[in-house]
């Protein structure tokens, strides 16, 4: 009861007690959670809520994956300040294939239904549309802070992302939900579902909202646009380095998160405080384990006490003479092939992701030294002046 009522869960509407009792009384549950395939790739914060639903399909309940294959043609703005871009089918079919290959390893998916909301969004009549709008106020979709503060800056918000709500919340409604999961930006929307299926059944169901966002490698909310994600796709050596660089303050946050360690196995505060990198070592180990293997994880902390702790550099690293009057910008990284175009590259620099022997530098430095470790992420080449 505690993992499915306490870990990771920011709130639950309209009370943790309620819902409490309706699971003690043995019913089960329909639950779901619906993700846009609008991208490709998963980081570890996004795992918050597939573990949730996980839990429930562990306890028995009846749970659904629900992908917005529908809903993605409008895009949710919940998290965003802009709008979002328009996708087509094909590229939301093709978004969810990847999706799937890194959702389950933390989702079984052999316990979870996986349903489209296309099968019934599709089917519903301008008449049925109208009535379902009826049901919701503007005031209060225009009243949330993103979409406000659109408004007052002159952005455009376009009408169909004012109907995104009612089209989550009949996807709660149709699937005759007991317990929506989603983050704690997807409140309002996962609200639309509540208010339908009491409206409209006379049914009271539950929200959990999970904590989101997690935090970054860099301190600052985990994001693909910042450049600061764990991503599940990541190597098992580039995760357990990126768990081991982020601060000591969130190394309890991200067993809670991040982890299937049980509740009462987490370290305490007081073991972090006295030891904390043998503390974050082991979480490390357990991250790059579930979503590797035992053995990636081993291989994985070995490579970073001999690369990272104790300043080896890899057998194979590629070696590249560079002259006096060398410029480390956008060309020089395409050139050695440490990034693929200058568009990377230029990201890169904005996002300090370019070391110099270890330090972040700027774009347009010159080395001195004669030799140099230019790094980018896991990926390092030697510079060689020629002498």
């Amino acid at each position: 009861m505690d993992d499915l009522l306490v870990r990771g869960v920011e709130n639950i509407i309209p009370s943790k007690e309620e819902l409490q009792k309706l699971l003690t009384s043995g019913k089960k549950l329909n639950v779901y959670l619906g993700i846009d395939p609008t991208t490709t790739k998963i980081h570890l914060g996004h795992t918050v809520a597939l573990r949730k639903l996980n839990e429930f399909a562990e306890a028995g309940h009846n749970v659904t994956f629900l992908i917005g294959d529908f809903t993605a043609l409008v895009g949710d703005t919940s998290d965003k300040d802009s709008e979002r871009p328009i996708l087509t089918k094909e590229e939301i079919e093709k978004n969810f294939k990847t999706y799937k290959n890194q959702a389950q390893k933390v989702l079984d998916f052999s316990k979870v239904k996986i349903k489209y909301n296309s099968e019934w969004l599709s089917k519903l009549t301008p008449e049925d549309m109208i009535k379902l709008f009826r049901e919701l106020s503007l005031g209060d979709f225009i009243g949330r802070e993103l979409i406000s503060k659109r408004m007052k800056e002159g952005t455009r918000v376009r009408l169909d992302e004012v109907i995104y709500p009612v089209l989550q919340g009949y996807d709660s409604y149709f699937m005759d939900t007991d317990v929506q999961i989603g983050g704690t930006d997807q409140t309002y929307n996962m609200q639309a579902g509540r208010k339908l299926l009491k409206t409209l059944k006379n049914k009271d169901s539950f929200i959990i909202a999970v904590k989101f966002p997690l935090i970054g490698t860099d301190g600052r909310k985990m994001s693909k646009s910042w450049g600061n994600a764990i991503w599940l796709d990541d190597e098992p050596f580039e995760i357990y380095r990126k768990v081991m660089s982020i601060d000591d303050d969130q190394i309890l946050n991200y067993f809670e998160l991040a982890t299937n360690v049980p509740i009462g196995e987490i370290p305490k505060e007081e073991e972090v405080k006295s030891s904390p990198l043998e503390i974050k070592k082991k979480l490390a180990n357990k991250i790059v384990s579930e979503l590797h293997s035992g053995d990636d994880a081993k291989t994985a902390g070995e490579k970073f006490e001999r690369v990272v702790q104790r300043g080896e550099l890899p057998s194979d690293i590629t070696e590249v003479e560079i002259n006096d009057d060398i410029v480390i910008d956008e060309d020089f990284l395409v050139e050695v092939g440490l990034v693929n175009s200058k568009s990377e590259a230029k990201r890169l620099f904005d996002q300090n992701g370019v070391t110099l022997n270890g330090e972040k530098i700027k774009r347009g430095e010159t080395p001195k030294d004669n030799e140099i470790i230019l790094g980018i992420g896991k990926k390092m080449i030697k510079l060689k002046r020629n002498v």
